[in-house]
């Protein structure tokens, strides 16, 4: 039997720690070739404007394979992670799968702050004022003891009702800020979460020694941050070097001409692993350049599926019965 786990039993489901836990372990698992990655492919839908996406993973060692598909369409995003099982080949899950992305995003972002900010790293800025941003900020709080936040997004109404909501959620001042350079102007942490196509975030209004998450555009010709956010940069991280080559606009558009700084831009699961260093020192600016990639999904739903089984939430689907 297929067990089909809705939004609701996710949410019930899946904190950010355990997200956080999944993410980190799946990564070393991906640094020791024991999981196998499907970068993401999308079909643009005719007519309509919107997109079908696809993407998956294998985790070797678990003994499981997970695919995550996804459209786009009139401003509407449906999420679905179904969950196979190597040994036998079965459908174990079908997972809807819209909270469960926001929290594994923001757990990546939550990781690479582990590995990549100042230790003594305290405020944060957050540009965005959506669901990943809200876990964005959730994974950030989890890495790093922040003592107070400060977000901009463009509607006033959204950014006041964001700052009450994860101040109340996390238990420290989050401010609304008037611009995105009053947000980020002295943060040790800045996380760009938006759907802009063009940048938002202005390289010149970094503080020296800031960690920076970027996770809104994964279109080549999308961009959040400008050329002087990714020249001022010192240790680039991302995802998956495929993928970004594909997708992470951030880095095609300012690398188009100097191709060869692809040659300092490394994984993060290598840096997890401690196969590559990170952060040398505390003047540097640091950015974890992400996509968004299936092992961080089949992580999550390999925990959420284990969690629904040892609580007894779902309801089977007789999905291949013999029907005898």
């Amino acid at each position: 039997m297929t067990l089909h786990i809705n939004e609701a039993e996710v949410r019930q489901l899946l904190t950010m720690p355990m997200a956080m836990h999944a993410v980190e372990e799946i990564s070393r698992k991906q640094a020791a070739g024991q999981v196998i990655l499907h970068p993401r492919r999308r079909f643009e839908l005719p007519a309509g404007g919107g997109f079908f996406h696809y993407m998956a993973a294998m985790d070797t060692e678990a003994g499981f394979i997970a695919m995550k598909q996804y459209t786009y369409v009139k401003g509407t995003l449906r999420f679905l992670v179904p969950l196979y099982e190597i040994s036998t080949g079965a459908l174990l899950a079908l997972i809807e799968a819209d909270f469960m992305g926001q929290q594994r995003t923001g757990a990546a972002s939550g990781v690479a702050t582990k590995y990549l900010a100042r230790q003594n790293a305290r405020t944060a800025a957050i540009l965005g004022t959506g669901g990943q941003a809200r876990t964005q900020l959730e994974a950030i709080a989890a890495a790093r003891k922040l003592d107070s936040v400060r977000v901009f997004g463009r509607d006033p109404e959204r950014r006041a009702k964001f700052c009450e909501e994860m101040s109340s959620r996390l238990g420290i001042p989050v401010q609304a800020a008037a611009s995105a350079a009053e947000a980020v102007r002295s943060a040790d942490i800045v996380n760009t979460a938006t759907t802009s196509a063009k940048p938002v975030l202005d390289g010149r209004d970094i503080a020296e020694g800031a960690h920076i998450n970027a996770i809104g555009a994964n279109h080549a010709h999308k961009r959040e941050l400008d050329d002087t956010a990714i020249s001022r940069a010192a240790v680039i991280f991302v995802d998956s070097m495929e993928q970004s080559k594909q997708e992470a606009g951030d880095l095609i558009i300012p690398f188009q001409q100097q191709p060869k700084k692809w040659d300092a831009v490394r994984e993060l699961d290598q840096l997890i692993a401690g196969k590559v260093p990170g952060r040398t020192s505390d003047q540097q600016i640091t950015l974890f350049k992400s996509n968004g990639i299936a092992s961080w999904d089949l992580a999550v739903a390999e925990k959420v599926y284990t969690l629904a089984k040892q609580k007894k939430l779902g309801r089977e689907l007789p999905f291949f019965s013999s029907g005898m």
